[in-house]
């Protein structure tokens, strides 16, 4: 594996991967999902926020097809529930994903990125899934993900006629929750990341492991699950410090 195909930087609580395959315009090779998947397995002691991104002028440009090309059906079967399972750690791993996207976020690039829970999208950003003008399905996640962010019709239309949305069109449509400018998104998702690592703990984990589960659950399933997180969550530490400091009128100081 290439020892610098996925860079790793941490401070404080905060972690920042680049995807680095400038001469792919950062295509998902095996490799990299490898090693993405590594991260998320073991992250380092004390990160609680990772920031997501790519590197020259790309987030993530989607599934190097030269790889794809020369596995068999069931190859290609397990290389899908691979990438199912990566999206799964980062989705619920209980880390917070930030994406600081620009240029391509396509394909299986977005279908990272929709795995991610905060999206901010510079102006060069653009969202596509070219997938069926290439004589192939999404494999990845993009029915369970894009497909509930912008709707299962929406995504039709999109991998029918390969239509591509950029920054200020995926931001109404939910694919990004910011759109900022050029060479912008790192800044912000610093700042956010900053935010996000300053919550409590349990709570941060229950918004990203409870809120998607809850949406697939009938009413009375989710709000009974509600219930239970509600429950969790406010019988912590840092529920007694958070009442503690809103009454004292000072910020919390979470453990």
């Amino acid at each position: 594996m290439q020892a610098d195909i996925l860079q790793v930087s941490v401070e404080g609580a905060v972690a920042t991967l680049t995807m680095n395959r400038p001469d792919k315009r950062n295509a998902m090779c095996e490799d990299l999902l490898v090693a993405i998947e590594a991260f998320f397995s073991k992250p380092p002691d004390g990160v609680r926020v990772v920031i997501l991104t790519g590197t020259s002028g790309h987030y993530c440009s989607g599934l190097d097809l030269s790889e794809h090309v020369h596995r068999s059906s069931e190859e290609n079967l397990h290389h899908s529930r691979h990438w199912h399972a990566v999206m799964e750690k980062i989705q619920f791993g209980g880390l917070v994903v930030v994406s600081a996207m620009f240029g391509a976020v396509i394909g299986g690039g977005l279908e990272l990125a929709a795995a991610t829970h905060v999206r901010i999208a510079e102006a060069s950003t653009i969202f596509q899934l070219p997938e069926g003008r290439r004589g192939i399905f999404v494999g990845g996640g993009a029915t369970a993900r894009v497909g509930r962010i912008i709707g299962a019709d929406r995504m039709t239309e999109m991998m029918l006629t390969g239509r591509k949305y950029g920054a200020d069109e995926g931001l109404a449509l939910g694919l990004a929750h910011y759109s900022v400018g050029e060479g912008e998104a790192m800044a912000l998702a610093q700042t956010l990341a900053g935010k996000i690592a300053r919550n409590a703990r349990m709570s941060n984990y229950l918004m990203i492991n409870s809120i998607a589960r809850i949406n697939d659950m009938s009413q009375s399933d989710g709000l009974y699950t509600e219930s239970l997180a509600a429950a969790l969550s406010q019988s912590t530490p840092d529920a007694e410090e958070g009442l503690r400091a809103f009454l004292e009128k000072r910020p919390p100081e979470f453990g």
